[in-house]
C-alpha cells in the first residue's frame, strides 16, 4: 500500500532512515502529521511488546522537506504496560521534529468506553463533496491531498467558493486513496490531514504547525474514518485546532490538539 512505502523505515537499533516523499507536500514543507507517523512507525519498534502510539506529542523545530531523513529513538522507561520513548526527526544533521510519547498495547487496554462526546453529523458519502473538486489553488500547494478520498460535508466548504462560514470548523470523511484501513500509527497523520481549519475563517495557505499532541484511543475499524477540526480562538498570529476522529464503529478512536501559525 501507498501510505505503508511512505513511511517505510531502514535500519534498526533505535536508528533508522526513511525518505520522506514529495507526495505529502503542503505549503512550504512536507505535512506535519506524515512527519509524525514515519516517527511513529519507528516508536512501534522500541519496545517489544508496545507496537502503539498512546499519547504522543511532537514539537517542529524546522520545515522537513522530501528526501532522505534519520529517526533516532529511546527508551527513557519501559515498565509494565506502557513505555515512555522520545525520538527525533533529522534531515542533513538538523532536527526537524522532536517526539516524546507513551507506547503501549492498545488492545489488551480495559474495552469500557464511556463518554459524552458526539460523532460528527455528516451526510451520506454520496452527498458530500470530494477533495478532488477542490480549486486549483488549493491543490497546487498541497499535493498531499492526492494521497486521500475526502468527503466534506457541503455545510464546511463555503470556503471553496469565496464563502467560508466564520466558525471555523470543517468536517469530512476520510479515507486513504488506496482504501488502506486505518490502525494506529496512521491515525498520528489523520490528525492532521485535512486542510487547516482556518480556511473556514477565510485565512488561505499553509499554516505551519508549532506543536500537536495525540491521543489514540483505541484501534479503529475497517472502513472509513470521520474527522473534524475545529478552533475557537486566533491571537498573536496562532491559533489552536481540535480534532477529532471516529471510526466506521462509531468510536471516538483519535483526539489531537495542535497550535500553529495563521497562514502566511
Amino acid at each position: 500500500m501507498e501510505f505503508d512505502r511512505h513511511i517505510a523505515l531502514e535500519g534498526g537499533d533505535h536508528e533508522w532512515t526513511a525518505e520522506l516523499s514529495e507526495g505529502w507536500v503542503v505549503g512550504g514543507g512536507v505535512n506535519g502529521g506524515y512527519q509524525l507517523a514515519v516517527v511513529g512507525s519507528a516508536l512501534a519498534q522500541a519496545a517489544p511488546g508496545k507496537p502503539d502510539p498512546i499519547a504522543v506529542s511532537a514539537y517542529y523545530l524546522s520545515a522537513a522537506r522530501p528526501g532522505p531523513a534519520t529517526v533516532r529513538t529511546r527508551v527513557l522507561r519501559d515498565g509494565g504496560s506502557v513505555a515512555t520513548l522520545s525520538a527525533d526527526l533529522e534531515q542533513d544533521g538538523d532536527a526537524r521534529i522532536t517526539v516524546l510519547a507513551t507506547y503501549g498495547d492498545l488492545g489488551a487496554l480495559p474495552e469500557d468506553v464511556r463518554t459524552t462526546a458526539t460523532p460528527p453529523d455528516l451526510p451520506p458519502l454520496q452527498e458530500c463533496v470530494p477533495n478532488s473538486m477542490a480549486p486549483e489553488e488549493i491543490r497546487s500547494i498541497a499535493p498531499l491531498m492526492d494521497r486521500f478520498d475526502m468527503r466534506f460535508d457541503p455545510r464546511h466548504v463555503g470556503w471553496a467558493v469565496g464563502q467560508p462560514s466564520g466558525n471555523g470548523e470543517l468536517q469530512a470523511w476520510f479515507r486513504l486513496v488506496d482504501e488502506r484501513e486505518p490502525d494506529p500509527v496512521s491515525l498520528l497523520m489523520v490528525v492532521d490531514a485535512l486542510p487547516p481549519v482556518t480556511f473556514d475563517l477565510g485565512m488561505f495557505g499553509w499554516a505551519p504547525t508549532l506543536e500537536l499532541t495525540a491521543h489514540v484511543r483505541s484501534h479503529p475499524a475497517p472502513g472509513w474514518l470521520r474527522v473534524r477540526h475545529a478552533t475557537r480562538n486566533l491571537a498573536g498570529g496562532m491559533f489552536e485546532e481540535d480534532c477529532e476522529v471516529w471510526d466506521s464503529a462509531g468510536r471516538l478512536v483519535a483526539q489531537s490538539r495542535q497550535l500553529a501559525r495563521q497562514p502566511r
